[in-house]
């Protein structure tokens, strides 16, 4: 049963148009927020509808704001939006999306995790808005699906869900499951959803009016890729930036990837130098230490558990190189939650006892 006359299925009025001819039954959206939610992603999923609507002219979606108990919800950037409690129950053909957002371990929503495991079960579609499917994986729901998350909190994602992994799209739509990274790419998911029922040229003038010169495929990657944001630089920069991402907790030796590149130490200093202005060990060693700002960020995990996962041998040695690259020590990052709201930090507490 859905929330009735709390929803809302705005037709503003605007110069531009777009016929539309087969219109069916408004489709109905929830959008679920989590305190500290991101306001871009969750804006941006919500106003690909409302344009819609617009250039048709009809109520082709709805959409209702809700959260654990109602009221007020703080987004990461301050702003509040105002919510109803979710409804217990929702219509089969209504659609239910976590909107997350920052410190996405730290939200504890056991009504909305139970309203998500229960709506799927009964041939709903449910999903995922930036870090969205962080909750959607403590319910159990992303097993043998592709999904993906903003790229950000991936790493603190696999520490805590191993056995799960995300994929690196701006959006996935698997069945009755779909989620984004958040930021555009939640407009790009909704576009794609909007083509899906009313085709691709109508979905095509949403998406100008976003101002965007192209409908984005969920396929394409969430950040660009390293060889186009290294375009003038050589190839081998490149596979050698991956060997070293790929290879954190247990990093390579300088011999090991210059023999892996086909090129002399030498010459690997040299081009780092040229192309970095840093020796390739210094930017192998930036690239461990951002892994473990994310990780002190994300997870739970110890200081010890993270120096290992990143490749040191003491926490001593690790501390001084995360201080030395970013201004603090990390159990100084630890310690973000005093600087947390008194709602943030109930919230945190609840999570870190009970789950999600």
């Amino acid at each position: 049963m859905g929330l009735g006359s709390q929803a809302i299925a705005t037709v503003p009025r605007g110069a531009a148009c777009a016929v539309v001819t087969n219109a069916k039954p408004t489709r109905s959206f929830h959008f679920a927020l989590l305190p500290g939610f991101t306001l871009l992603a969750f804006s941006s999923a919500v106003e690909p509808l409302r344009i819609a609507n617009q250039l048709s002219q009809l109520p082709l979606y709805r959409w209702t704001v809700v959260s654990e108990a109602g009221g007020p919800v703080e987004s990461s950037s301050g702003i509040v939006v105002e919510t109803a409690a979710i409804a217990k129950d929702l219509d089969d053909a209504e659609s239910l999306l976590v909107c997350g957002g920052i410190q996405p371990g730290a939200r504890n929503a056991p009504r909305i995790a139970a309203a998500v495991t229960r709506h799927l079960r009964h041939g709903g579609t449910v999903g995922g808005v930036c870090t969205g499917a962080f909750l959607l994986a403590k319910a159990g729901l992303l097993g043998q699906r592709r999904f993906t998350l903003h790229w950000e909190n991936q790493a603190g994602f696999a520490e805590r869900f191993p056995d799960l992994s995300p994929t690196g799209a701006r959006f996935e739509i698997d069945g009755p499951v779909m989620t984004c990274g958040g930021g555009a790419a939640a407009t790009d998911m909704m576009l794609a959803i909007i083509a899906q029922d009313y085709g691709t040229e109508f979905a095509a003038t949403v998406s100008d009016m976003c101002l965007r010169s192209a409908t984005t495929a969920g396929s394409d990657g969430q950040r660009g890729s390293l060889s186009a944001r290294m375009a003038m630089r050589k190839p081998v920069l490149v596979e050698i930036i991956r060997l070293m991402a790929a290879n954190l907790e247990d990093p390579m030796s300088m011999d090991q990837l210059a023999a892996r590149a086909g090129y002399s130490r030498r010459h690997l200093e040299r081009m780092f130098d040229s192309a970095f202005g840093e020796a390739p060990g210094q930017y192998y060693l930036g690239l461990r230490l951002d892994h473990a700002r994310k990780l002190l960020c994300d997870t739970e995990m110890t200081l010890m558990q993270i120096s290992q996962a990143t490749g040191f041998t003491s926490v001593a040695h690790f501390s001084r190189c995360f201080k030395k690259r970013f201004g603090r020590s990390p159990s100084k990052l630890m310690g973000y939650a005093s600087t947390l709201p008194p709602v943030a930090l109930a919230t945190l507490a609840a999570a870190r006892d009970t789950g999600v």
